[in-house]
């Protein structure tokens, strides 16, 4: 007799207890999520806080070695002295050039910003405004990355939106 009752158990689960452990899957998803979105959000904002102090920090290194000068000229000459060896004038030519003992401050190309994936630069003579602030705004085929200013030295992300803290990212 009891040899038949244990061949009558059922085996399996209920519709019910599959359909407890689904909600309380949903749960535990729904507050997990909002974690890793912040974490991306705090992970593009340190890399762009440490993308722009190695900018800043090579044009500051540059114009010590360049008599008071910042990177001048168009877009890719500042990036050419940003990149390439370079002469006390700022002439540039390759790594490695006789009579360029300056530079490189910036291995092969500029970082890319982290939030709008452009690595091309904005250059203006004058002071940078927020209007200058444009994420569409386009390098030759590179997207812009960074606005700078020949004149200030001034350089700032080519980002809209606003940082963990509220801080505008174009002034970060």
């Amino acid at each position: 007799m009891q040899h038949l009752n244990l061949r009558n158990r059922r085996c399996g689960f209920s519709l019910i207890e599959v359909l407890i452990v689904i909600v309380i899957l949903g749960i535990l998803a729904a507050t997990v999520l909002p974690q890793f979105t912040e974490s991306s959000a705090n992970a593009n904002e340190s890399a762009l806080r440490a993308d722009l102090t190695q900018l800043r920090s090579q044009l500051q290194v540059y114009r010590f070695q360049h008599d008071g000068a910042f990177p001048s000229g168009t877009a890719d000459n500042v990036i050419n002295q940003l990149t390439l060896a370079s002469d006390a004038g700022g002439n540039t030519a390759r790594v490695g050039t006789a009579g360029y003992p300056f530079g490189p401050y910036l291995m092969g190309q500029l970082p890319t910003n982290p939030y709008n994936g452009g690595s091309g630069l904005l250059v203006k003579s004058t002071a940078i405004s927020t209007s200058d602030v444009d994420p569409t705004a386009m390098h030759g085929t590179v997207k812009v990355g960074w606005i700078y200013s020949t004149s200030t030295g001034q350089i700032i992300a080519n980002s809209t939106g606003k940082a963990i803290d509220g801080t505008a990212l174009s002034a970060l």
